[in-house]
């Protein structure tokens, strides 16, 4: 690690023209090790949450937001996106009822795959909502509970059958959808990065966590059965539970039925996720407790997926409300985050890159929600998001040169060795 540590200070001491530029994101994200893999050299990316592209793409008129977001994205030096491929009922949903799909909204989210192509931004797809917006899990138990079955809860969506019947269709709905605009199934796109089980699935009914590791383990089964080609997260938050109780004291004081460690075990999730809310988990602490406990929590998450999963971390949701705090409370956030992504990723370690709660695209002040960004205000927290993005992209641009050397290194010796065969000469060691 000390060895890599010392490489890319080097690399970093050269002015940006030094290095070579890096190759079109046209392949599909992989993961090695710790690290997130894309064409054959480690993947280092600053991101963003943009719930509402789909929804905003369905309808024509508004389809520029969608491109405006990705164009300044591009700008900012910003290379992911998660965003949601799910509205069940509802008020123009994607899926109007179990296995019944409102074609104008899929176009919407073609229109947001292919808008992502053109700009060169990975997505993170999520296929459904813990919470009631857009439908989330309520929305499935109540159909289950419409054609008689038994549903007690909400919670019942993660093991009743009927319910889970009606989850699986989707998944498999969304992994064979064919992109009307580009031709390629979403299985066989590379532009997306990777698929999400839920956003922040939660099962308070059940603390100890084995019905959350039953269920990510049925339905990542699934998904990997049909899609062998992208990566899978659960959605977690990061909360530990019954396997690490020694962590458990950096949790917030609420259970939610989760567990970082276990959960993430799970051989079909290829790497952790972890989101970040001091805000509104601590509302009764001030901003210096807050942050404590944001260090504590970005410290023993990277630490434990570094030497216990040993897979890579994504820093897929985080945040400061303006309505509640002032600019420079949130920039200590984002720098709190940025500064604990970087000092991992420099070192090759498990944190891959973070993606705040969320961007919007200018004339959307009715989606605001206190968190929002807008990258055309030249504000301190947009140039917070710009360094990183820089950092972040330095260490990809780092790791580029050091594969093209060993590459060029390699064919510098073969042509040598048939150098010395074609003339005869017997080539027993020296320069």
């Amino acid at each position: 690690m000390k060895h890599w540590d010392l490489v890319l200070f080097v690399f970093l001491l050269f002015e940006e023209g030094i290095f070579m530029h890096v190759k079109a994101d046209d392949g599909f994200v992989k993961t090695k090790g710790v690290q997130l893999m894309l064409n054959g050299s480690p993947f280092y990316a600053n991101g963003f949450n943009a719930y509402w592209l789909m929804y905003m793409a369905a309808d024509s008129s508004q389809r520029s937001k969608v491109s405006s977001a990705f164009e300044q994205a591009k700008q900012h030096g910003l290379t992911i996106a998660r965003t949601w491929a799910f509205s069940d009922g509802g008020d123009r949903p994607l899926q109007y009822s179990p296995g019944s799909y409102n074609q104008q909204m899929f176009q919407g989210l073609d229109f947001v795959v292919s808008e992502a192509k053109r700009y060169g931004i990975k997505l993170v797809l999520s296929f459904a909502n813990n919470y009631d917006q857009f439908g989330g899990k309520k929305q499935y138990v109540n159909w289950a509970r419409n054609q008689g079955q038994p549903i007690g809860s909400d919670d019942d969506f993660f093991t009743n059958s009927v319910v889970k019947g009606y989850y699986k269709n989707h998944i498999k709905t969304v992994l064979t959808r064919r992109n009307t605009l580009t031709g390629v199934a979403y299985k066989d796109e590379p532009t997306i990065m990777a698929w999400e089980l839920m956003n922040e699935p939660r099962c308070l009914s059940d603390p100890s966590g084995k019905t959350m590791q039953a269920w990510i383990t049925e339905m990542a089964s699934h998904v990997k059965s049909i899609d062998g080609n992208h990566l899978l997260e659960a959605g977690l938050e990061g909360f530990y539970g019954p396997s690490s109780s020694q962590k458990q004291q950096y949790n917030p004081n609420f259970q939610v039925g989760t567990d970082f460690i276990a959960n993430n075990q799970i051989p079909g999730i290829d790497f952790a996720t972890l989101h970040s809310y001091p805000d509104q988990w601590l509302q009764s602490s001030n901003d210096e407790s807050q942050i404590t406990f944001l260090n504590n929590w970005l410290y023993n998450h990277i630490q434990d997926a570094q030497n216990i999963l040993q897979k890579p971390l994504l820093f897929a949701e985080f945040g400061k409300s303006l309505k509640i705090a002032g600019p420079n409370q949130r920039d200590e956030l984002f720098n709190t985050v940025y500064t604990a992504i970087y000092s991992s990723a420099r070192g090759g370690g498990a944190a891959v890159g973070g993606l705040f709660w969320q961007l919007l695209a200018e004339g959307m002040d009715s989606y605001g929600d206190g968190y929002e960004v807008i990258l055309s205000q030249s504000t301190s927290t947009v140039n917070l998001i710009t360094q990183e993005s820089q950092k972040l992209n330095h260490i990809r641009k780092m790791y580029v040169r050091l594969r093209d050397l060993e590459k060029w290194n390699k064919a510098r010796d073969i042509r040598k060795a048939q150098w010395w065969s074609g003339n005869g000469v017997s080539n027993t060691g020296g320069n």
